[in-house]
């Protein structure tokens, strides 16, 4: 009878202990499905980053407003995509940082497209072709580049004409110094001041200047190269790279880009 007994027991309890499990699985809440990634925020404003020294590409006028090609183009283009668009002042040695480190989102100032850039920056298809030129005094009697030889050279730090004086090997290696300076401006001045004999840099900024003071300056013939520019934007931003393709290749159809071109240079270069 008492083994019956605990039989009983042992049976009853096995049975309360399921219902329990199962109550307790009934009433647990149900999971709460995991909340859905946030969308990334929808741009609003882009800002290019720029050498406010580059004329005609991108510089301050006589009310210290910034003007210029890529200035009006970028406005341009800014306007077609709905973004608001500002320009800021940066040390073009330092524009791969600035453009990485996300103080700019755009380079667009006469930047030149090379393998090497190409590394880190996206680029948007090429819009203007450009020569690395040679500018010296107009009585200097320098005429070829084989009269560079024992003369001092300079360029902009950080440009494509550093590269492009590099790249032709013997030539480079004549020069007596190479020296570079933070701008084209400041470049220019040392030619004007005799502690230059030669000054290599972007044509459509070199014969800027040539043409403001043709009695001081004058271009060799010969060259440093050929090469095309494009708007640089971070390898990530493959959506705004797009996007900007798209609307530059607008501009060229319908006109908006050559109107830009004829009001900077009196006729049509964009390519």
């Amino acid at each position: 009878m008492k083994k019956f007994a605990a039989v009983a027991l042992l049976s009853l309890g096995v049975v309360l202990a399921g219902c329990s499990k199962q109550e307790v699985a009934e009433s647990a809440p149900a999971a709460e499905p995991a909340p859905a990634a946030a969308a990334p925020a929808a741009v609003t404003k882009i800002v290019v980053g720029l050498d406010d020294n580059f004329p005609p590409m991108g510089f301050r006028d006589d009310k210290n407003e910034l003007v210029g090609f890529d200035i009006d183009m970028a406005r341009e283009a800014a306007q077609r995509l709905g973004l608001e668009v500002s320009f800021k002042p940066i040390d073009w040695s330092a524009k791969e940082a600035e453009l990485s480190g996300k103080r700019v989102d755009v380079l667009w100032n006469g930047l030149t497209i090379t393998e090497e850039r190409k590394q880190n920056i996206a680029f948007t298809a090429p819009y203007m072709e450009n020569h690395q030129i040679i500018v010296v005094a107009a009585d200097s009697g320098i005429k070829t580049k084989a009269d560079l030889a024992d003369k001092v050279v300079g360029a902009q730090e950080g440009s494509s004409a550093v590269d492009a004086a590099k790249k032709d090997e013997a030539v480079f290696k004549s020069f007596k110094e190479f020296k570079t300076f933070g701008d084209n401006v400041t470049a220019l001045m040392d030619l004007s001041a005799g502690r230059l004999q030669a000054v290599v840099v972007d044509e459509v900024v070199g014969r800027y200047y040539v043409a403001k003071k043709p009695d001081q300056y004058s271009v060799l013939d010969e060259h440093f190269g050929t090469e095309d520019y494009g708007v640089g934007l971070r390898k990530d931003d493959g959506e705004l790279l797009a996007k900007l393709d798209k609307v530059l290749g607008d501009m060229k159809q319908d006109g908006a880009a050559a109107k830009i071109s004829e009001q900077w240079f009196g006729k049509n270069i964009v390519k």
